[in-house]
């Protein structure tokens, strides 16, 4: 019985060295082919624990076990950052969005399930770094019992290493020969470094600035007189108008849209841009766009916030012929980079009325978000006209439940959509499913599109013009792991002399932009827009 207990732990023992030396970083990679290779990681572990007395060994087995707990872990985080946000886990940038994925849980699944999770979680790592430093000090310590056999085992097992990799021999498809955790804590490491070197070298580009020096008046002279409404729909990405399961409804969506602003007067022209960031961390997109800088990371993103780099935003602000507006439904506590924005006020979520259910972690409909933009500020009378920044949550993942289009004049506080929220589906039941998540993608962006189009065609008048895009595509798991970053980008007015501006930009007519339409880098689009509508430029250094 002893015997058994013991090969039992010892074959327990190994396999979970072996599966963490060999675990891949990503979903698709996982499969049996990846654990049937001979870790070079192990041979050298071994010869170390053969080579210390004791104590040291000891030691060493210890911080080995730990080390390949921190391993595990961040190929784990590796999974989820690809499966979401379609690039891997960076550890100088991105423990500070954990506190963001707790509250996005928290208003997805509710607060006792995000803290469950997060004390679920930690317990699990204190628990894995115990486990596989038991693992390396039973090892060790056979090894050291069993010294001459086990000083053969590993000079056999490193010849054969060798061997395989100098004749490249492959089994199961596979190169036989591994190196893996080592090349893992390689890219990591460099990851680290290459942000570190980053942070330094991005500070001093957003000091730079084509316009910063620009005089109030020669700043958008091309449209004085206009409201200009920015828009940014949530992971509106190019998936939403390419994907044969999304692609028809949202085709439809933007057609009928198309027809009913043409009809009310309007025209369009639209094409891509190529977003800053990926399956999330919306921020990011934002400020590429209105700052003409490539902000793809949190220290970049503080970096530029707190700096005086002008946004496209401010623009309209430093001129004094606009008040500038911010209305931010997803924003439910302080706010600080409205004075970046140049935003002159701010409404939140708690500032728009609003008295109905949310729906899963958006706190409003975008219907109703619309129609309080245009109560509360864009359809009073002003000294000025109006300049403003909307984003509108809707199309947040999880895409579950969905919002509904009501009558206009029935929205009140908010309160008709509870039946409608109670009705809708689950998100757990929604984000298990990969096409049930690509269907409510779909329908959830066909809502934000309905909202805003049949806002425009309601409310917008001759002066209006309103610029609408995507900050993202939704994660890898909706939009495939080899999407592009592409977002569409459309310009809506009534007056012809604001598309006749950007004739040259060579965008699609109408809502739907080509597949060979144009494609910018998203940071390229604040001065083409600034040029565009008459700025001079100034540059500041």
């Amino acid at each position: 019985m002893r015997r058994t207990l013991h090969w039992t732990t010892t074959t327990l023992a190994a396999a979970l060295i072996l599966a963490a030396l060999l675990l891949p970083n990503t979903l698709p990679a996982l499969q049996p082919n990846r654990f049937t290779r001979i870790p070079a990681e192990a041979i050298i572990g071994a010869v170390v624990m053969l080579a210390l007395p004791r104590r040291p060994r000891i030691a060493a087995a210890t911080l080995y076990g730990i080390g390949l707990a921190v391993l595990t872990v961040l190929n784990l985080l590796d999974m989820g950052f690809n499966e979401y946000l379609g690039r891997g886990f960076n550890a100088a940038l991105d423990w500070d969005l954990l506190p963001d994925a707790q509250s996005y849980v928290a208003d997805t699944m509710g607060t006792a399930v995000a803290t469950g999770a997060a004390i679920g979680g930690v317990i699990l790592i204190l628990l894995l770094m115990a486990l596989m430093a038991a693992a390396t000090i039973h090892l060790s310590t056979l090894l050291t019992t069993h010294k001459a056999r086990a000083t053969q085992g590993a000079l056999m097992a490193g010849t054969v290493w060798i061997t395989c990799t100098a004749l490249n021999l492959q089994a199961f498809g596979m190169p036989i020969a591994s190196d893996h955790a080592a090349g893992a804590l390689r890219t990591h490491a460099q990851r680290t470094v290459d942000s570190l070197e980053d942070e330094a070298r991005f500070a001093e580009e957003a000091k730079a600035d084509t316009f910063g020096n620009t005089p109030p008046d020669q700043l958008l002279p091309d449209l004085r007189g206009k409201d200009v409404v920015f828009t940014f729909i949530e992971s509106y990405g190019r998936s939403a108008i390419e994907d044969p399961i999304m692609a028809p409804g949202v085709g439809r969506t933007l057609h009928a849209s198309n027809e009913a602003l043409a009809k009310a007067g309007f025209h369009a022209r639209s094409g891509w841009l190529t977003s800053a960031t990926f399956g999330g961390s919306s921020w990011l997109g934002h400020s590429t766009t209105m700052s003409g800088l490539w902000i793809d990371n949190q220290r970049r993103y503080r970096t530029v916030t707190a700096g005086e780099h002008l946004t496209l935003t401010k623009a309209f602000q430093k001129t004094g012929a606009w008040d500038t507006v911010g209305v931010m439904p997803g924003v439910q506590k302080g706010w600080p980079e409205s004075k970046w924005y140049g935003l002159d006020r701010l409404y939140n979520a708690w500032q728009l009325g609003y008295k109905g259910p949310k729906f899963s972690w958006s706190t409003m409909p975008d219907q109703y978000a619309l129609e309080a933009f245009q109560r509360q500020i864009h359809g009073k009378e002003h000294d000025k006209p109006l300049m403003s920044f909307v984003i509108l949550t809707s199309s947040h993942q999880p895409w579950a439940p969905i919002p509904k289009m009501v009558d206009w004049d029935d929205l009140g506080d908010g309160s008709v959509f509870d039946a409608i929220q109670k009705a809708g589906k689950k998100a757990g039941d929604v984000l298990t499913d990969t096409t049930k998540s690509r269907e409510q993608y779909g329908k959830s962006v066909e809502y934000s599109l309905t909202s805003l189009t049949q806002w425009m065609e309601r409310y917008g008048t001759d002066d209006t013009v309103l610029v609408f895009l995507g900050d993202h595509q939704p994660m890898a798991r909706v939009s495939g792991n080899h999407a592009s970053r592409d977002v569409p980008i459309s310009i809506v007015a009534k007056d012809p002399k604001v598309l006749d501006k950007i004739a040259d930009w060579n965008w699609t007519d109408g809502l739907k932009p080509a597949e060979d339409a144009p494609v910018w880098r998203m940071s390229a689009f604040r001065d083409r827009f600034l040029t565009a509508y008459g700025s001079t430029p100034h540059a500041s250094n």
